[in-house]
């Protein structure tokens, strides 16, 4: 009997005093006015250019953290600030159960969520598989000689682009990955470093600046984009500019990341960024109270697909792995890729055929996904001592579609990321008949360049009033429509049902602030905001 009372003792303990991670949500930003005025002091110029060029106006969630809510939480008892986030207004906090529900008495907390659900309710880099690796050297002309790399580009008709010079110059491409060792020493990375087309980048994981460091995922994946070895491996955009951020430690899978990503895209945004790409999927954690369920996968739950739509919203082009769980029990597509407005990307093989390990849709509230198709079997990429060699999984179809969208992008220079969102889903080969395995299909960006007209598809769209006191108006063609309304947290408001003839939406209830909307009909689908008076 001792015993048992000893080791039920025991048991306490550890549920009472185990850590747990959680998000502390706060009410407000008291000393925005200061930042609107000062926009400089949160925004690089060319992160306000970017949002002037596509019409997009300042909102809260540009706006930082408030300090001192920050130093109260970290002054708490025995609680860790992991991450913030300025677009969720939220603190990632780790400590016991106990002392984490103690902030709720703080007077600026509006809500404490934890990664348990069940106290309320993967982080998983996409995973590879090497193969034989090759090594071939060449020279090379504007007709680039792509070596083995030839058939990740050409399956998209991206040389098209290439042969116009359209190579992503002056794009800027942040990679949000598990690590970069290599990437400052190995061959084909050189001509990066010699042309200084690494503009920086940041460990969030151990918060300092050394990003060659880490898992050697994020340098095979950078090299299906900016990777230039002759004969061997020309990558998507040779000549676009990265960032390189660290937001996932490989050896364990926490919702941390989550959080350690949100932060990253937020810093790609102030630095002003064009494209976010990340071969990070997030389903499955150590702890299984941990773990997403496929009901989350719904574009609106997960901290991370929150964060990625919130970085379109900021007119960020965001690319993300499909994932790689095509054969498992659990095959569905993770976060961020089920984000709305996310490109997520799943692989095929050579002869165009669907990666038997790719990851499918549909999202859980029914959207197609995966959005696209690239190469996902016998990817050609380089690793951390310049050896070319071929690879496996969405995480390396992912990068290589985001490069040919930085080329697209530099051959339409005036486009917004909407437009260029939209001009890739109607380049692809099964735009007409999408389905869940392969999406719209594969891109034929080689054909974008003698299209003009989806500047004039997207204009048959418009919502109005916006800002709006009492209701607004969706103009479309179609005969019906569905629209969702969403807070800036990710929490879905309204549904609803319209049609042409009555196609208005009541938003009399909704408090005054910023809101998210997404409307579908016959393959049309528009994301923005709305601005309630």
């Amino acid at each position: 009997m001792k015993c048992y009372f000893t080791f039920l003792l025991l048991v306490i303990s550890s549920v009472m005093f185990s850590q747990e991670d959680a998000w502390v949500y706060f009410k407000d930003k008291p000393n925005a006015q200061h930042f609107f005025n000062a926009p400089l002091e949160m925004l690089s110029q060319r992160a306000i250019d970017r949002r002037t060029n596509q019409n997009i106006a300042l909102n809260l969630t540009d706006i930082p953290v408030e300090t001192s809510y920050i130093n109260q939480v970290k002054s708490s008892t025995d609680i860790t600030v992991m991450a913030q986030s300025k677009w969720l207004n939220a603190l990632h906090i780790r400590g016991t159960q106990t002392n984490i529900l103690s902030l709720k008495t703080l007077p600026f907390v509006d809500k404490i969520v934890f990664a348990n659900k069940s106290l309320n309710t993967t982080s998983k880099k996409v995973s590879e598989n090497q193969v034989a690796q090759s090594k071939d050297k060449l020279k090379t002309t504007i007709d680039y000689n792509y070596g083995s790399s030839a058939n990740q580009i050409k399956m998209l008709n991206g040389q098209v682009l290439h042969q116009q010079n359209y190579t992503g110059s002056g794009k800027i491409i942040a990679v949000l990955d598990a690590g970069f060792p290599g990437v400052n020493t190995a061959q084909p990375f050189k001509k990066l470093i010699d042309n200084n087309q690494i503009l920086g980048g940041y460990d969030f994981v151990n918060r300092n600046d050394n990003f060659y460091t880490g898992d050697d995922h994020g340098t095979k994946v950078l090299s299906t984009m900016g990777g230039y070895n002759e004969n061997a491996l020309i990558g998507t955009a040779p000549d676009a500019s990265y960032y390189l951020f660290i937001t996932e430690y490989d050896p364990t899978e926490n919702p941390v990341e989550e959080s350690y990503w949100v932060e990253a895209a937020e810093k790609a945004d102030a630095l002003g960024v064009d494209i976010i790409t990340t071969s990070l999927g997030y389903f499955e954690f150590d702890n299984p109270n941990y773990t997403h369920t496929y009901s989350d996968m719904n574009g609106s739950t997960n901290f991370i697909s929150r964060g990625a739509e919130i970085a379109f919203s900021k007119g960020i082009v965001v690319v993300a792995s499909a994932g790689n769980e095509g054969t498992k029990a659990e095959p569905h597509i993770g976060g961020p890729a089920d984000a709305v407005s996310v490109i997520a990307v799943g692989g095929v093989t050579v002869s165009k055929t669907k990666s038997s390990f790719s990851s499918i849709g549909p999202s859980y509230d029914g959207r197609i996904k995966p959005d696209v198709m690239a190469l996902g079997t016998s990817a050609v990429v380089s690793d951390t001592s310049g050896n070319i060699g071929t690879t496996n999984g969405t995480s390396f179809s992912c990068p290589i579609m985001a490069g040919m969208i930085a080329c697209l992008w530099q051959a339409f220079p005036s486009k917004t990321n909407k437009e260029i969102r939209e001009m890739v889903l109607r380049s692809s080969d099964r735009y007409a008949n999408p389905d869940n395995n392969y999406g719209y299909g594969i891109p034929n960006f080689g054909s974008t360049l003698g299209v003009e007209d989806h500047k004039t598809s997207l204009s048959a769209f418009s919502v109005y009033p916006n800002p709006a006191q009492t209701t607004i108006s969706f103009l479309f063609e179609s005969s019906t429509a569905s629209v969702s309304v969403y807070s800036v947290l990710g929490q879905k408001i309204i549904e609803k049902q319209i049609t042409n003839q009555n196609p208005i939406l009541s938003v009399e209830a909704l408090k005054s602030g910023l809101y998210f909307y997404t409307f579908d009909a016959d393959g049309v689908h528009k994301t923005g905001k709305i601005i309630k008076q």
